[in-house]
């Protein structure tokens, strides 16, 4: 499937060879193009949806809502919509039919996406039924230079006949959702077109509505044929009530390539500085130049962007590491690019590369935020705007729910209402069972959590004045109101959720009226290190600004004070001697079958699905769908662990820790892709080996398609940049400290050296790390020095220095574990890869 990774260039290009229409769906997500604005799946311009092809064009944010009869009831979903194509591009050959992909013998393909240029090239030589072969050599972008613009720029060559031809290039307004095959029993016709033409001869338009949102939408497209040397004028344009097109009629040389440029713009009626939208996306059109200056600003976008972005490691155990990692970056660089900063977008899970979960904002960009911080912080700063802006919004669900303080919602669209689902398809039974995902409330802690990190890599006080702080002290006044008195004096946190998603409730609990979990200890924890995290939050306001603060939200001494002792006093679950419990009563439910269900399924990824179809449910046994109490782990390095604890009044060593990651490990199906991630962070300092197998797990989740067709429905951006944060921060032992940037380099022994680059407080630090050496440098700039570290050899670091560390080589074992338990866990991994990888979609409200 990657054919070029050997080569020097293959770090860069995602290449496939032949034509496979089970891999199509897959492929025209992997080979996406997008701005930060626009995404465009890479479906061939003369293919129409269906269960082989899906053209599907989508705007950042750019959601509509509707309603839908099912099972007895009447639900509201917001959706990302599918806008109108700009794509369509076909020929015909004499009088023939117009030729597209299934009505064609493909007697060559080559697919290849250059990561570096942001371009994507396919060549096909294809044969019609007379045995005329016509090479199709197609070149495309959306550019990150003009974020309205897409273009592209197909060489058709007849090589064995002379014969009239005629294309042609139109838009296409009767689009639909209708990318996820589970969403199709909903109502998915979200644009109404207002209207079709040309301006001027040679440009056509297309204006559509979103039914709901009332949103315009304008589609505008310049096309420009050449043959023996000389333009071709339109022969007919014609324009129906979805559709517009122009037709060229081309006397076809054997030998002698047509070249056709297409050049299309979106303008939306939400866009900054702008007119009405069909004028906007005319004068778009108008303005562009030819396809090869739109090509050479888009490359020029993409290798500044790079210049920033780009990761380098070696690998002598998977040579294509390097690649993957990349692609990943690519494609979040696609999702959230400069072009995002002055739009209302927050980041999505799944991009805005296709219609799986709704384009809805979730907890992914606790995972994508980091690599942020470090790279692009203006990216970060504008995103966590969209929290912002819908703190009202958030303040009202919490006022609704009897509490105080702002409550996020688990998925959030447009104005920050709960998108989730309250019913959801089980693709498994054909059953629509109730949806109780709305009750992970841990969703507020990624926020606050997410404000914090962004503010301690960047020192960025006018954001934490402005937006950050309210936020943060919001959302620590919710979990407060959230937290009850137990009988035993602590404080507890009930009727929720945890990452896990597979527990819904307790067994033998009505989900519907009964639902959630008590004191689910990820949630706890986070909350503790929240409300003990407001005193530093207000310690960094000027005294004016944080009294003005204080006042404004109404916070007295008492409630301070109150959130102090709820802090110390959080109830943390605990079984068998120091295993922390998922939630209370983790320890009643029963042992799982893992052999038998393996052995009778294969694939137990998504558990929840089986168990439900056979009338069972995960309720009643201890099983994660991914990391739920290991993500304390992951958010938090074993130094802020012992003080959280220490200050719950809770003991906890760090044998404890390995011993909770075993524990879990053994108990997780890995039915979300971000698991991968988790794990292979937490395992990082006890079993390099292990780690760096799920971190190439994690590098090929979506390649691969491990879950068995749900990356056609998009990316999983959340796990793509969680494994590049892997190599940034994990690997090169990064943590952003009060005051200091921290070094504890750890590379797996299959990695022979890192090579990266953060941004921290104002500085550009280039960072090597291999087995043997930390080397930090500073790029010449105009910064104050920042403080940088390895094992307590601190630095001031200014503008043009460097420093390097001798790394210190472990003398005892990695992790304090007997070698019966080392082979043991090596032995369950190599029974992991074993099976088959496929799973079904990975979230319960999908």
């Amino acid at each position: 499937m990657i054919v070029d990774a050997a080569t020097p260039a293959g770090d860069w290009v995602l290449s496939y060879d032949g034509f496979e229409p089970e891999q199509e769906g897959l492929r025209e997500v992997l080979c996406a193009l997008g701005n930060g604005t626009i995404v465009s799946r890479a479906a061939a311009p003369n293919a129409l949806a269906d269960d082989v092809h899906y053209p599907g064009s989508y705007l950042a944010g750019g959601y509509d809502r509707l309603a839908t009869t099912i099972a007895g009831e009447t639900i509201e979903n917001e959706d990302l919509v599918n806008l109108p194509n700009w794509l369509p591009l076909v020929f015909r050959i004499a009088d023939g039919p117009w030729l597209r992909p299934g009505d064609v013998e493909q007697i060559g393909y080559r697919q290849a996406l250059d990561l570096h240029a942001g371009v994507l090239r396919r060549v096909v030589r294809m044969r019609d039924g007379d045995g005329r072969v016509v090479r199709w050599d197609e070149e495309r972008i959306v550019s990150m230079h003009a974020p309205h613009l897409a273009a592209l720029r197909v060489a058709l060559t007849p090589e064995n006949f002379s014969d009239p031809m005629t294309i042609r290039a139109g838009l296409d307004g009767s689009v639909i959702n209708w990318g996820v095959k589970r969403y199709r029993e909903l109502n998915g016709r979200h644009l109404e077109t207002l209207d079709t033409g040309a301006v001027e001869g040679d440009v056509l338009t297309l204006r559509s509505r979103f039914v709901q949102a009332r949103r315009e939408v304008a589609l505008a497209a310049r096309t420009r044929v050449t043959a023996a040397g000389g333009p071709v004028v339109p022969a007919r344009i014609e324009t129906l009530a979805n559709q517009a097109s122009h037709e060229f009629d081309v006397a076809a040389r054997e030998g002698q390539a047509m070249v056709v440029e297409k050049i299309a713009a979106y303008a939306s009626s939400q866009d900054k500085a702008s007119s009405e939208p069909l004028l906007e996306a005319v004068k778009h059109v108008r303005r562009a130049g030819p396809f090869s200056e739109l090509r050479a600003a888009h490359v020029k976008a993409w290798a500044h962007l790079w210049q920033q972005a780009d990761i380098r490691v070696e690998s002598e155990a998977d040579q294509e590491a390097q690649l993957k990692l990349r692609l990943h970056i690519f494609h979040l660089l696609q999702t959230a690019s400069g072009h995002s900063v002055d739009r209302d977008v927050g980041v999505p899970p799944r991009g805005w590369h296709g219609e799986a979960y709704r384009g809805h904002i979730m907890w992914d960009e606790l995972f994508i935020f980091p690599y942020l911080n470090l790279r692009l912080p203006v990216l970060t700063r504008a995103l966590l705007r969209y929290r912002y802006r819908r703190l009202d919004e958030a303040r009202r669900l919490a006022a609704e729910a009897g509490l105080r303080g702002a409550m996020f919602p688990w998925q959030s669209g447009s104005d920050g209402r709960e998108e989730s689902q309250r019913i959801h398809l089980n693709p498994v039974s054909g059953n629509w069972i109730p949806d109780n995902s709305w009750r992970q409330r841990h969703i507020g802690a990624a926020v606050a959590y997410n404000v914090w990190q962004y503010v301690e890599a960047t020192d960025d006080r006018g954001f934490l004045r402005d937006y950050g702080a309210e936020l943060f002290l919001e959302i620590a006044r919710f979990f407060a109101s959230l937290a009850e008195r137990r009988p035993d004096g602590r404080w507890g946190i009930c009727g929720v959720m945890g990452p896990d998603e597979f527990h819904t409730a307790y067994p033998g609990a009505d989900p519907r009226t009964e639902g959630g979990l008590d004191n689910n200890a990820y949630t706890n924890v986070m909350a503790s290190w929240l409300l003990t995290r407001v005193v530093d939050v207000l310690d960094l306001l000027a005294p004016d600004d944080r009294a003005r603060l204080i006042d404004r939200l109404e916070i007295t001494d008492a409630e301070l004070a109150l959130w102090t002792e709820i802090s110390r006093g959080l109830f943390i679950p605990f079984h068998d001697d120091g295993i922390i419990s998922q939630f209370e009563g983790w320890e009643q439910l029963k042992e799982f079958d893992w052999d038998g269900y393996r052995e009778k399924y294969g694939n137990i990824q998504r558990l929840d699905r089986l168990l439900e179809a056979e009338g069972d449910h995960p309720n009643h046994y201890k099983v994660s769908k991914q990391a739920d109490v290991l993500m304390i782990f992951y958010l938090f390095s074993r130094e802020e662990i012992d003080e959280i604890f220490h200050r719950l009044g809770y003991a906890f060593s760090p044998e404890q820790i390995f011993r909770n990651i075993q524990y879990y490990g053994r108990r997780t199906s890995h039915g979300s892709t971000l698991s991968f991630v988790t794990h292979a962070w937490v395992l990082a300092r006890s079993d390099r080996q292990r780690s760096w197998a799920l971190a190439l797990q994690a590098l090929d989740a979506d390649i691969a398609d491990v879950q068995g067709g749900t990356t056609q429905e998009g990316i999983h951006l959340g796990a793509m940049a969680g494994t590049v944060d892997l190599m940034q921060r994990c690997y090169t032992g990064i943590e952003v400290a009060t005051g200091a940037l921290l070094f504890n380099p750890r590379l797996p022994e299959e990695m022979r050296c890192l090579r990266t680059t953060v941004r921290y407080r104002r500085q550009v630090l280039d960072i090597e790390v291999d087995q043997e050496r930390l080397t930090v440098s500073s790029r010449v700039m105009t910064a104050s020095p920042v403080v940088i570290a390895y094992r307590g050899h601190a630095r001031a670091i200014s503008p043009g220095q460097s420093f390097a560390f001798e790394l210190v080589r472990e003398v005892k074992p990695d992790r304090p574990a007997r070698e019966s338990e080392q082979k043991r866990a090596r032995a369950e991994h190599a029974e992991e890869q074993a099976r088959d990888e496929q799973a079904g979609p990975e979230s319960p409200s999908e």
